[in-house]
């Protein structure tokens, strides 16, 4: 929706109609552009400028500096740049990924990119671990193909392939080749 001249996102609402007086939606709103989230309620009658938004399939081609990313259009081709702070997980990009690139449709500007809820990723380097101490939930820092540390369990080893949750960057499983 476009609220007070800026782009903001609905995360949740709730229509609430009391015994007295006219109904409202109470909503947590998200800034587009800011990330900030802010609680709102809109009164009965309210009007909203509903913006129209489309993601689209982007595969990740490569890193310029930190800062810029490239990406391309799997349908025609046509490649962007998009800024590190519109990406929701950076970190565990590498090329090839696919990605969903929610863009403005009317002026055609990116607003968000997200990446899938996980990513398989191979361990470029992690200490061996010790024999006979696999039986507790003990865990120890590895390095990633894209250069993120995660902590994983000690029967991991270098050249293993893992399943990491790109939300909260926690390992999820082991991945047989």
């Amino acid at each position: 929706i476009k609220y007070n001249g800026d782009l903001w996102k609905i995360e949740s609402f709730q229509h609430v109609k009391p015994g007295k007086g006219p109904a409202f939606v109470r909503t947590k709103i998200r800034n587009l552009t800011t990330s900030r989230i802010l609680e709102n309620t809109f009164t009965a009658g309210v009007k909203i400028d509903i913006v129209r938004i489309e993601n689209r399939a982007h595969q990740f081609l490569y890193k310029e500096g930190d800062e810029t990313f490239h990406f391309m259009n799997q349908k025609n081709y046509e490649q962007i740049s998009i800024q590190k702070d519109l990406i929701n997980a950076p970190e565990f990009l590498k090329e090839g990924s696919i990605v969903d690139i929610m863009f403005h449709a009317e002026n055609e500007q990116p607003l968000s990119c997200t990446l899938a809820p996980n990513v398989n990723l191979k361990i470029v380097f992690t200490e061996p671990g010790e024999k006979g101490n696999t039986a507790t939930n003990a865990l120890k820092p590895a390095k990633t193909e894209t250069g993120v540390e995660v902590k994983v369990p000690l029967f991991i080893n270098e050249g293993d392939t893992v399943k990491i949750d790109t939300l909260n960057g926690n390992y999820i499983e082991r991945i047989k080749v």
